[in-house]
C-alpha cells in the first residue's frame, strides 16, 4: 500500500474516532446547559444556566461517617417526592438522582444547611430544590452535569 493511501485511512479512522466519541460521549466536548458545582469544603452550590450563575445556595452534603463523592455525573432520575428506603422512609423532595442512590434534593433540616448533615446526598432548602428540579426538567437531563468537589 502506498503512502497516501495510508495516510488517507489514517485521516479517515481518526475522524470516524472523532465523530464517535462526539456522538457517544455528551460530558466529553460539549458544555452542558445547566451545571450545578456542589463544592463540600464550603458546603455550597452554585448553578450556571448556559454558563452565567443564576444561583449559589447553602447545601449540607455528607456529615462525618459518611461520603459525598467527588466527581461529574448527569442526572438520571428525578422524583417531585421520594422516600428513602434506606433510612426510614425519610422524605427527599424534589430530588435528582444523580450517581447510584446519591441525589441533590429538599430537606426539612434547613437549620443545618452550610454544615455537613447528610448521609451522602446533597440536601438544599426545599425551595431551591424545587427550582433545581424545575430548571433540570427544562433543560433537561441530559444538558445538566452535577460537579461535586471537595
Amino acid at each position: 500500500m502506498g503512502d497516501s493511501m495510508k495516510m488517507m485511512r489514517k485521516t479517515i479512522l481518526g475522524v470516524f474516532l472523532a465523530a464517535t466519541a462526539a456522538i457517544g460521549s455528551p460530558a466529553v466536548g460539549q458544555a452542558a446547559a445547566l451545571v450545578a458545582n456542589i463544592d463540600v469544603a464550603t458546603q455550597t452550590m452554585t448553578v450556571r444556566k448556559h454558563g452565567k450563575v443564576i444561583h449559589t445556595w447553602k447545601v449540607s452534603t455528607a456529615r462525618s461517617g459518611y461520603i459525598t463523592p467527588p466527581g461529574e455525573w448527569r442526572p438520571y432520575r428525578m422524583h417531585r417526592m421520594w422516600h428513602s428506603r434506606k433510612y426510614d422512609m425519610a422524605p427527599m423532595p424534589f430530588a435528582v438522582f444523580y450517581h447510584g442512590g446519591y441525589a441533590v434534593h429538599g430537606t426539612t433540616a434547613e437549620s443545618r444547611l452550610g454544615t455537613p448533615a447528610s448521609h451522602g446526598c446533597v440536601r438544599l432548602a426545599t425551595v431551591n430544590a424545587e427550582t433545581f428540579y424545575s430548571l433540570v426538567k427544562e433543560l433537561d437531563p441530559g444538558n445538566t452535569r452535577i460537579v461535586v468537589t471537595k
